[in-house]
């Protein structure tokens, strides 16, 4: 924040003259402690600074920007200081340089006041704009108008180019990247962050089914326990309904596992492609489904598989495949799949969809996953030591996880968890990524008190503990690093 503030600070300052008037909009969250660091800089370098902070200092949470608020409200005789809670209090100002501090990336949902009403004002004055990072009311990953925004002349964005910057250039202005002291590593591997972008707020007045229903096709006559274990940790995710759908015997033992789970008895003893007509209403009401844990190798299994998926990408349901399905796919030779689409295969099973065996070599093994989704259409996620994970586009790398994670099952946690947050509406590639962090994370917590005397079930209870609060695991990994 420091960095990103000091950067701002310096471009206005080697565009404008130190006796220059600024005024600076700032929310409440992290974008607004990027402003109150712009904001302070430039009042210690002589500028007429104001600082307008759009809401109440009652409701900044984070500890980083209420310190960069404190600080500036005792710099009394060098800045002012106003706070405006009600729309009431904004109007247009004459101040030469207007900053824009008061979204950033994350930003969904139409503007409600008196966001709605700044950007309003920042519209209407004549000052040269300066957006902080992306203009308030642009969704930085499409470029979407959240019913109004900024018109900045200029927008300083950190690190690295936001997809939708490309989509509103309109509003953009002049797009200049600066490096704040982000790592590689960072842009690379899973994090916290990773966890924080699929967390969905829960207003009080919301209702059962708002937040997801999933479809868990899975299990057969051997692997009964599969299916339980992915509904299970779907429903540790947040998700609001989850319906298994398996054989009328495996149906009734994952009934008895646990009063949560709701199942779909389907007749005989394994999938077959006559429960396709069984399942379409299910599949169409569902908000995502997962298919494959547990369901058996039986050649009329397979074909149903087939059958099911085809369904499944003519309705364009978000889906995650896993475990036998794979069998049912063998060598993906062309897109397959739609972009809502994750595949979770380990080294075996990649090995049946690609052709050939993963390299053991950290680098290759990312352009073969990458190369795989990009044919596919799909996003894959292959296990491993380093979890490896692409949209055909981006590569990132997932370091969580420990060897007391090889027990069988753990796959079937992984798998509820990504599933669990696809329901919810959650982007493909985002959801894999967090989910292998989340799935890793919470097996290391596990580790941390049992050792490698894991079971998939352990994994379970500490899933919301990481989504909770990722930096939980922070600890455990810079022990590993030492």
């Amino acid at each position: 924040m420091e960095n990103a503030g000091r950067s701002v600070a310096d471009l206005i300052g080697g565009r404008f003259g130190a006796e220059s008037s600024v005024v600076v909009y700032s929310g409440i969250g992290r974008n607004g402690g990027d402003g109150m660091v712009v904001a302070r800089h430039l009042a210690c370098r002589g500028f007429k600074v104001t600082l307008r902070l759009v809401g109440s200092s009652k409701t900044i949470t984070d500890p980083v920007v209420r310190q960069n608020w404190l600080a500036l409200k005792s710099m009394t005789a060098s800045a002012r200081v106003d706070e405006c809670v009600d729309s009431s209090l904004l109007s247009k100002t004459d101040a030469d340089v207007i900053v824009d501090a008061v979204l950033g990336t994350g930003a969904k949902g139409k503007l409600r006041q008196p966001i709605l009403r700044a950007v309003q004002v920042m519209n209407e004055s004549r000052g040269y704009k300066v957006a902080v990072d992306v203009p308030t009311g642009i969704d930085s990953d499409t470029g979407d108008v959240l019913g109004a925004a900024v018109h900045a002349n200029i927008t300083i964005t950190f690190h690295a180019t936001k997809p939708g910057l490309k989509n509103a250039s309109d509003f953009c202005g002049e797009v200049n990247v600066v490096d704040i002291g982000i790592p590689p590593e960072a842009s690379i591997y899973a994090g916290p962050g990773d966890v924080q972008a699929v967390k969905i707020p829960r207003p009080a007045l919301s209702h059962k089914g708002q937040y997801g229903r999933l479809l868990v096709i899975a299990g057969g006559e051997t692997f009964t326990g599969a299916p339980a274990l992915v509904a299970l940790a779907a429903y540790r995710t947040g998700t609001d309904l989850v319906f298994v759908a398996a054989p009328e015997r495996t149906a009734n033992v994952v009934s008895s596992m646990s009063p949560s789970l709701i199942s779909l008895k389907l007749p005989g003893e394994s999938l077959a492609p006559t429960d396709l007509q069984l399942l379409r209403e299910h599949i169409e009401k569902a908000t995502a489904i997962a298919i494959g844990p547990g369901l058996g190798r039986n050649p009329k299994t397979l074909s149903a598989v087939r059958h099911i998926l085809t369904y499944i990408s003519k309705v364009r349901r978000p889906l995650l495949v896993d475990a036998d399905a794979f069998k049912a796919l063998g060598v993906i030779r062309k897109r397959t799949f739609h972009e809502s689409t994750v595949l979770t295969p380990h080294a075996g099973e990649f090995k049946e969809i690609a052709g050939k065996a993963p390299s053991t070599e950290l680098k290759a093994r990312s352009n073969e996953v990458k190369a795989l989704a990009e044919k596919s259409g799909g996003v894959i996620l292959l296990k491993g030591n380093v979890d490896v994970i692409s949209n055909g586009e981006r590569v990132k790398l997932n370091r969580t996880g420990n060897p007391g994670m090889t027990v069988g099952g753990t796959g079937d946690v992984l798998s509820g968890i990504i599933s669990g947050l696809l329901a919810q509406g959650v982007d493909a590639f985002r959801a894999a990524v967090a989910g292998a962090f989340i799935s890793g994370a919470a097996g290391d917590l596990a580790e941390e008190e049992l050792g490698y005397h894991l079971t998939p079930t352990d994994l379970l209870e500490h899933i919301p503990k990481v989504m909770n609060d990722p930096m939980c695991h922070k600890a455990i990994l810079q022990k590993r690093l030492r």
